[in-house]
């Protein structure tokens, strides 16, 4: 695009549409997701914790895991 192109079309565009058509939607979708994803990690967390052999302690997990490649 070129200056004088880029310049009218941001003079030209109203400032309600680029934030209540644009950056608003963006935003507000971005929330959703990232509260949808934080209850299906609550989730997880939970079914894991009924899991009967979980380890609760990462530093178990970390030495778990090392022994573990080590054989």
């Amino acid at each position: 695009m070129s200056p004088v192109l880029s310049a009218v079309f941001l003079r030209e565009l109203p400032s309600w549409f680029l934030l209540c058509g644009v950056f608003l939607p963006v935003t507000l979708l971005l929330l959703l997701l990232i509260a949808y994803f934080r209850i299906k990690l609550m989730e997880v967390k939970e079914e894991l914790s009924q899991t009967p052999g979980h380890q609760h302690n990462s530093k178990d997990n970390s030495s778990q895991y090392q022994r573990m490649k080590r054989a």
